[in-house]
């Protein structure tokens, strides 16, 4: 699966990020990405923090376990997140839409 990928300690997700969603939740994957709507605006880190607020509580990881490490004023984005296998990772974001 393109969008996860395991790490020594971790994963990296390649994540695609829409801003100013109704509310905050996985959309799918598509173009090798998880989909996730963020319930914040692209202004001064607001939807990056938010979406390590989701990414955060979806994984059950403290937020400083998760780390926007590229694509910061993008919407593609490289997230690691540390703490969890990406077996893990996988059944917890994939499948049916998560709110956060």
């Amino acid at each position: 699966m393109s969008w996860l990928a395991p790490v020594p300690d971790g994963v990296r997700l390649l994540v695609s990020a829409a801003p100013r969603a109704s509310r905050t939740e996985v959309a799918g994957v598509a173009e090798g990405r998880l989909r996730v709507r963020v319930a914040a605006p692209p202004v001064e880190g607001a939807a990056n923090d938010e979406l390590v607020r989701f990414l955060s509580r979806a994984l059950g990881v403290p937020k400083s376990a998760v780390a926007v490490t590229a694509g910061a004023a993008g919407r593609r984005k490289t997230v690691l997140v540390r703490g969890v296998t990406a077996l893990a990772a996988q059944g917890l974001l994939e499948g049916r839409p998560r709110r956060g």
